[in-house]
């Protein structure tokens, strides 16, 4: 009779069970040392396991230390399964405090072939609410989010999206036309962030920026979210400024590296 044993591989086991420890940590990672015993080999075995990992996306270190945390392959996968890694849970102090200077709703999203699907939410100071239902998954050519997302696509592989998706109409300001969408595409590109000028509901405005793995993929973006007013160019671009800077912190936080825009 053939065991199980045959068929598993040591290097393999050993690279889950450190995945699985490093996914229990502490908000503080755990240290070469600490993962040595409970792992039960040699720190030179830990070692090449962990750069490996690491290489990979799975595992990311922080200084002083070292200590290690979950990586953004390993965050992504959480998010994907409903799991205990969540890119909002990461996301967290950075969205409240953006909300908190900016006064808007801040949201944070995955990106799903350039769909954004939420994973988190805070909302505005004040009675105003809206409606986004965690998990959602949003046309990408109506949304900040979604276009932020698209930038950061090459222009062949955006029209491959839109053909699978088409562009329908929500409000008078949606793009409808592949060239319209691509004239903001190419401006995001330039300065970083997107908006969504009541594209998806009237009377509501965005701005998104994206955030990157260790490859700097794209994996999401934060989006502010509020009643639409009238924004000076001026302060319009502030508040891209502080939409990307706090899209950096998140890249930042995940151990994610930005891409530069051709």
């Amino acid at each position: 009779m053939v065991t199980k044993e045959r068929y598993k591989v040591g290097s393999v086991a050993r690279a889950l069970k450190l995945v699985d420890l490093i996914a229990a940590a502490p908000q503080s990672g755990l240290t070469l040392s600490d993962l040595t015993k409970e792992l039960g080999v040699s720190k030179s075995t830990v070692f090449a396991l962990l750069q490996t990992l690491m290489e990979a996306g799975y595992v990311r270190q922080t200084k002083p230390g070292p200590r290690y945390l979950p990586g953004i392959s390993l965050v992504r996968l959480g998010d994907l399964a409903g799991g205990h890694l969540p890119v909002g849970e990461i996301a967290q102090p950075i969205i409240h405090r953006l909300s908190r200077t900016t006064g808007l709703t801040i949201r944070v999203s995955i990106n799903d072939g350039g769909h954004p699907v939420f994973v988190a939410r805070v909302d505005a100071p004040g009675n105003i609410r809206f409606l986004t239902l965690l998990g959602s998954r949003e046309l990408p050519h109506v949304s900040s989010a979604g276009k932020a997302m698209l930038a950061q696509m090459s222009d062949s592989e955006i029209a491959q999206v839109i053909e699978n998706t088409g562009l329908p109409k929500r409000t008078k300001n949606t793009r409808t036309q592949l060239a319209q969408l691509m004239n903001d595409i190419r401006r995001i590109r330039a300065i970083g962030y997107a908006t969504d000028d009541e594209e998806d509901c009237e009377g509501i405005f965005c701005v998104g920026a994206a955030f990157f793995d260790h490859n700097g993929r794209c994996v999401g973006a934060v989006s502010a979210t509020g009643i639409k007013r009238e924004l000076s160019q001026r302060a319009l671009d502030q508040l891209g400024k502080q939409v990307i800077d706090a899209a950096h912190e998140v890249t930042l936080a995940l151990g994610g590296k930005v891409r530069k825009n051709a």
